[in-house]
């Protein structure tokens, strides 16, 4: 992912590649693409030599087609990252929050994240899927879960059923591909905290592999509210907890209820992408749902969300 952004930061980088009057600037296209190792001149691509007017006629026919093939290439990821900017707030009227969410947020007691795809960029059970081999079937029921079309156990049984990961491949995985934070959570946990805002994970995932981001984010384990998985005395696989309200749909707003009783908070917001961290946002349980799209936009969740975000930082700057 790095990699293409960079290659992207490439090709729209030099604003003198078209001229006003729609010529391209071939040499600053060439060098730019090319990188520092390989540039190229136009020099070194019609050298410096005596040519025969044929031999001419086809070199410039040749460079004028590779400029207007560039110059497409640039006008199409031009495009696509206009399109990308636009299309998380594209037709959502909850993108600027109301007096009364805006004082919901400011006055919350607690906060309760979602973990996949909100708190971390990826989905850890796509990741530990795909770590063990079986990783496309496993997508594929994962977006089945988050977007409600079938019921969130069923998604669970089946995705585990596929991987079925033994305790010595998770710790592997956690190893080698730790889950990645996403930009500017860190802050804004850190601002909640500061405000005497308590917060909490709550995750349809599994709590072996969310452990690690609430020790980063200074979390306490206790504030984990996720699935357990269960193995043998040998560390084979040998299923999931399904007492855990996660592990079901609605489970959520179940354990967002259960947060509530238990620790008395007036006030509770709830933060993520999915159609059951939405489900949390009823009597009894969250006040406000806000759907963090800067991972994922599930346009079904975010139009019955009462604030989309796609930058935390958004969130930040909205608190006292």
């Amino acid at each position: 992912m790095d990699s293409s952004k960079g290659s992207t930061n490439s090709v729209v980088g030099r604003r003198n590649w078209i001229g006003i009057d729609g010529t391209c600037d071939m040499a600053g296209m060439i060098n730019t693409r090319a990188g520092p190792r390989h540039s190229l001149s136009i020099a070194q691509i019609v050298p410096n030599r005596p040519l025969q007017a044929s031999q001419l006629a086809t070199k410039c026919a040749n460079l004028s087609l590779l400029s207007a093939q560039l110059c497409k290439t640039r006008s199409v990821v031009v495009e696509a990252m206009e399109v990308s900017k636009e299309a998380p707030s594209a037709g959502f009227a909850n993108r600027q929050p109301s007096k009364g969410v805006l004082e919901t947020w400011r006055n919350a007691h607690a906060v309760c994240f979602d973990v996949d795809s909100t708190v971390c960029l990826d989905e850890g059970i796509d990741e530990l899927a795909d770590f063990c081999g079986a990783g496309k079937a496993v997508a594929e029921w994962t977006a089945k879960a988050m977007t409600g079309t079938v019921p969130f156990e069923e998604a669970l049984a089946a995705r585990l059923s596929l991987i079925k990961p033994s305790l010595s491949q998770v710790e592997d995985c956690l190893v080698k591909r730790p889950p990645r934070i996403s930009p500017g959570i860190a802050d804004l946990i850190k601002k909640l905290k500061a405000n005497n805002t308590d917060v909490f994970l709550v995750s349809g995932g599994f709590r072996q592999m969310i452990k690690p981001v609430a020790s980063e984010l200074g979390i306490p384990p206790e504030n984990i509210i996720a699935n357990q998985l269960l193995f043998g005395t040998s560390g084979e696989y040998a299923g999931f907890d399904p007492t855990e309200p996660t592990s079901r749909s609605g489970g959520k707003a179940l354990a967002v209820q259960q947060i509530r009783q238990n620790h008395g908070y007036k006030t509770l917001v709830m933060i993520g992408d999915g159609a059951t961290d939405l489900e949390a946002r009823q009597p009894g349980g969250a006040d406000l749902f806000i759907c963090y799209a800067g991972v994922q936009m599930r346009e079904a969740v975010a139009m019955k969300a009462d604030w989309v975000v796609i930058d935390f930082q958004e969130l930040i700057a909205e608190l006292p």
